[in-house]
């Protein structure tokens, strides 16, 4: 990876080169890039079809970095593809550019804080901390866990949290990990999960609902409900490679990000829409090969690649469990299987985490005088969470040492010289 520290920052100043960060324009290419930056588009004929897919996944959500010299030459660019993994583009000595994927590196670091109630939790900790996005996380983990209209002033609430840096500036949102109550005499703590939801102890059993199906029979034919989950896009579904933001490559040997969720099926297998919304795209998508795009309801775009055939066009109307196409090998496959992807609001979000783990049936009737309702089953799951009982230990250790809360400055928020990492001028 071609990332240095302050030291090199100040010397490719000294010779006139320039780190700056910017932002993704919306609709522009991989391409587009190239060109405004007087760059072969034949670098595209080199990329691997395996790498050609991420070129798609660039969102006007992140904020990318260029490093450029004394004639404004691009020499480096850093392009995040998602929250772990980046395009490294750079500049080689005889003037051509090589393409690589990175991970992005970034500092986690963690912070203390405190607050006395005299409002409500949001707004003491925005007066308090001055980071709005640590009083929304702080809000979110209480919520359902502490009745906040029943606080009372001078009510304690302390907790331990991490911020990540990137280049010298904030980079995702804040994460709590644990939080200790004090309401009148009675103390507490709060473990939260990486989602964000706190819970009061570990290991407890936490009420799920379930929705499933249930055959009903009537006295005439009646269309199927409309159902609001997700249902899996096969039936039968078996998992062969889950979702990471960064995976270990067993071909390339190297880390590449895996937006999604791979079940391994027959050719032919029929694809089902995992719920009602329109298609977005249908056809061929690079490394992807035929592929069906699906926007739903809620920010939801849901992917299903490698097809054999497409069923659906675009700017159709689809409904939850019909058939949008049949599993194939097409594009970058080893073998006939789906690889299937969910994004929310832009951004890559692990399928397995939304969608139900019974495949869904058809949005009408399948048998006359039938139809299929939903019926919500409660279950039960056991909260585990990573690191909880160590980062309750910090936080008694930050109470014992009576630590201040740590205040953020308004500079922080802004936009400022690297300070942290640069990129390297050598290539």
């Amino acid at each position: 990876m071609r990332i240095i520290m302050l030291g090199i920052l100040c010397f490719s100043i000294a010779f006139g080169m320039k780190v700056e960060s910017r932002s993704w324009e919306k609709g522009t290419t991989f391409s587009d890039y190239l060109n405004e930056r007087n760059i072969s588009s034949s670098l595209l004929e080199h990329i691997s079809k395996e790498d050609q897919k991420f070129l798609s996944e660039i969102h006007s959500a992140y904020t990318y970095y260029e490093l450029t010299d004394e004639q404004g030459r691009l020499v480096q660019s850093l392009i995040p593809i998602s929250q772990e993994m980046q395009i490294h583009l750079f500049r080689k000595k005889d003037g051509s550019y090589g393409f690589d994927i990175i991970p992005i590196s970034y500092r986690d670091r963690e912070y203390f804080g405190r607050i006395t109630i005299e409002s409500n939790p949001y707004t003491d900790t925005v007066n308090t901390l001055k980071y709005p996005k640590v009083a929304e996380r702080l809000s979110a983990a209480l919520k359902g866990v502490v009745n906040t209209n029943k606080l009372h002033k001078g009510d304690e609430i302390d907790f331990l949290y991490t911020q990540k840096t990137r280049l010298g500036e904030l980079y995702g949102m804040p994460q709590i990990k644990v939080i200790r109550t004090k309401l009148g005499k009675d103390e507490g703590f709060i473990y939260v999960d990486e989602d964000g939801y706190g819970y009061k102890a570990l290991g407890e059993k936490i009420a799920y609902t379930v929705t499933g199906k249930k055959k009903v029979v009537y006295t005439r034919r009646v269309p199927s409900g409309k159902g609001k989950c997700f249902g899996m896009p096969l039936r039968h579904p078996r998992i062969t490679s889950r979702f990471s933001y960064r995976r270990w490559h067993p071909i390339l040997h190297r880390y590449r990000p895996h937006h999604g969720t791979d079940f391994g099926a027959k050719r032919g297998t029929p694809l089902l829409a995992v719920n009602d919304g329109k298609v977005i795209y249908a056809g061929w998508m690079g490394g992807y090969g035929k592929v069906v795009k699906i926007r739903h309801a809620g920010g939801y775009t849901s992917l299903y690649a490698h097809q054999s055939r497409i069923r659906v066009k675009r700017g159709q109307r689809v409904k939850r469990g019909q058939i949008i196409g049949y599993v194939g090998s097409t594009g970058r496959s080893t073998g006939p299987h789906l690889h299937f992807g969910l994004m929310k609001n832009g951004r890559w979000v692990d399928p397995m985490k939304v969608l139900r783990k019974k495949s869904v049936g058809q949005g009408s009737v399948v048998k006359k005088f039938t139809k299929y309702e939903d019926v919500k089953t409660t279950k039960y799951k056991r909260v585990e969470i990573k690191g909880a009982s160590k980062a309750k230990e910090k936080l008694e250790a930050y109470l014992k040492n009576d630590t201040p809360s740590y205040i953020w400055r308004k500079e922080q928020f802004e936009k400022r010289v690297v300070d942290e990492e640069v990129l390297d001028d050598a290539s």
